[in-house]
């Protein structure tokens, strides 16, 4: 456990002014709607707002980073459709380098259709082409992570982001994995790349099968080699240190949409390794970013800006 720690220092000495960081993995669109309650079966739920935007884990976290006031890098596949056009569009508008994304042919862009109840809570489904998980890993990857400070990637393309991972950790770059899908060291080699995992609280269970999520974690800490920790909405961030399990308490605000909290909250946590900064005082810099995030309607749109976290962070 924590044998890999010596990552989240590499740039102590020196933070980088806008360091790059690289995120691998997911893009989708997402058409949103606003409603008073969630449907049942049978039912209709009338939508008070509704709008079209970018989303995954991946496109929306670099999003986040240029926003915290760092650079960003998407390599993913997409489909070469009006929707992918939309989605990298999107992010150039943001500032971000597309130039690792992997247009797949014949394949559609991934789609989600999202409801975001009064509670900010949502509802979620996501269409994803088999040919978009086949999409082959990049074919230089060494290129890709040139000038890169850490790497973010999520865990729903597994074979496009090994190599990729891989890379990056022979050149001592921080590779922080976003376990959104249930994955153990024995399915997932992910893990053992990763110097710092960060599951869901879902992804958590499921990987450990466990319900408890403190014993879930420390669970993981005996399959994942780096740090490990885990997002449980507004109960916060439970993480292990190497000795015990700590809590990093989420920032008290008025949720109206939980929707890409979780993207930010990894982008800031990647941003704050790739500057140089510990564990600790990272995980505190993305738990207020995706506070603030949860306090914005429009998924990733709401991402906030670094001022924002940073008189967060002063308030607090």
């Amino acid at each position: 456990m924590n044998e890999n720690n010596e990552t989240s220092h590499r740039c102590a000495g020196s933070r980088p002014a806008r360091p790059l960081v690289l995120c691998a993995g997911m893009a989708v669109v997402d058409f949103i709607f606003r409603v008073d309650r969630f449907p049942s079966p049978s039912t209709k739920a009338i939508a008070r707002e509704f709008f079209v935007t970018g989303g995954g884990n991946a496109a929306n976290a670099t999003i986040a980073i240029t926003r915290l006031g760092g650079r960003a890098r998407f390599c993913g596949p997409v489909g070469d459709d009006e929707f992918g056009q939309r989605v990298l569009y999107g992010l150039l508008k943001e500032g971000v380098d597309i130039g690792g994304a992997q247009h797949v042919k014949g394949a559609p862009t991934s789609v989600s259709g999202i409801f975001v109840d009064p509670a900010g809570e949502r509802l979620l489904t996501t269409r994803r082409a088999q040919a978009l998980e086949k999409a082959p890993p990049p074919g230089d990857c060494a290129r890709l992570i040139e000038g890169v400070d850490a790497l973010l990637a999520d865990n729903h393309f597994p074979d496009f982001v090994l190599p990729i991972c891989r890379a990056a950790r022979e050149r001592n770059l921080p590779v922080v994995l976003d376990v959104d899908k249930p994955a153990t060291e024995a399915a997932d080699p992910l893990l053992a790349l990763a110097s710092h995992a960060i599951f869901s609280a879902e992804a958590l269970r499921a990987a450990a099968a466990i319900g408890d999520l403190a014993a879930a974690l420390e669970r993981a800490s005996t399959f994942c080699r780096g740090f490990v920790a885990a997002t449980d909405g507004a109960a916060g961030a439970l993480w292990h240190d190497g000795h015990a399990l700590r809590r990093q308490e989420a920032f008290a605000v008025n949720a109206v949409d939980t929707l890409g909290a979780g993207d930010v909250f990894h982008a800031a946590f990647a941003l704050a390794l790739a500057e140089g900064r510990a564990e600790a005082e990272a995980l505190r810099f993305a738990s207020a970013a995706a506070a603030l995030k949860c306090a914005r309607f429009g998924g990733i749109v709401g991402a906030p800006a670094r001022a924002d976290v940073e008189q967060l962070l002063m308030k607090s």
